[in-house]
């Protein structure tokens, strides 16, 4: 891997956990519970909180821009989250569960000079990323900036997050490697246990007949696990997702990036150090 590559995977692994905390957060699930949702599980909120820059989307847009989820599990969330509340009240109800779960882990950090310092080099950097054919992105990036840094920040770490994972979507197309395939691969190479990924909502039936697919690729071994060949093709994919979400941080000169690397270190610590989050997750971050 590059140096640059390198660089730009380092700042996902910090950002995607300022990001995440949203679908975890007690506070985030008190308002989501508010406007009307379930809240037994995580999925009535993700889909309301990741979907609603949007707009009242179709389960197809959905499936289409989220990719990992079974059509099943998307439709029996969408439409439906629109009637509980519209998207514009989730998102106004979003930015209150990130304003409170933020000052929850982040306390006087929220509004610290060294936050805003953060956002200001942040904000360079989404606004240099080329959203074009990138709709989670675009959607976010044309929502209107807050002023508080803390909130701010959110909204670049998801911004870029999206970015990222649009970017994604595409590698994975080149790979031709369909939703659950993309998955199967994915668990096969060790970036989660499969019964991680199952919380996507594909059956065992679909996981079985995904791999028989990528067996006949010469993608699998007989008990699961990738071949070489692969693994290759894997790596292909995490290259070309580096690759496209690279562009943006060319804005920063490597002094700049340094800085914002020591910005956000003792907010990605705080995140962490709460203990909400997962160990272990389907980005496999830590583990590619």
């Amino acid at each position: 891997m590059s140096d640059e590559l390198g660089r730009t995977r380092q700042m996902w692994h910090l950002l995607e956990p300022l990001h995440a905390v949203l679908h975890y957060a007690p506070e985030a699930f008190e308002e989501a519970a508010a406007l009307g949702y379930r809240t037994d599980e995580r999925w009535p909120s993700y889909f309301a909180w990741r979907a609603a820059p949007l707009g009242d989307a179709s389960a197809a847009r959905v499936a289409g821009t989220f990719w990992s989820f079974s059509p099943a599990m998307v439709d029996e969330h969408v439409p439906a989250v629109w009637s509980v509340a519209s998207s514009a009240d989730v998102l106004a109800a979003r930015t209150r569960a990130v304003d409170r779960t933020y000052r929850t882990l982040l306390g006087e950090a929220c509004a610290a000079a060294d936050t805003a310092e953060a956002v200001a080099l942040l904000r360079r950097v989404t606004e240099a990323a080329d959203t074009a054919d990138r709709p989670l992105a675009a959607a976010n990036a044309a929502l209107t900036w807050p002023d508080e840094p803390h909130l701010a920040l959110w909204q670049a770490a998801t911004v870029l997050r999206e970015h990222r994972g649009d970017g994604h979507l595409a590698a994975l197309a080149h790979a031709a490697l369909d939703p659950v395939e993309s998955l199967v691969s994915f668990a096969a190479v060790g970036a989660a246990a499969p019964e991680v990924f199952a919380s996507r909502g594909w059956s065992g039936a679909q996981w079985d007949e995904a791999r028989q697919r990528l067996f006949k690729r010469g993608l699998l071994r007989d008990d699961g696990m990738a071949t070489d060949a692969g693994r290759a093709l894997r790596a292909e994919v995490e290259r070309r997702t580096d690759e496209a979400a690279a562009a943006p941080w060319r804005e920063l000169g490597e002094e700049e990036r340094e800085r914002l690397v020591e910005l956000l270190g003792p907010l990605w610590v705080a995140v962490i150090g709460s203990g909400m989050l997962p160990s272990e997750t389907t980005l496999g971050i830590g583990k590619v």
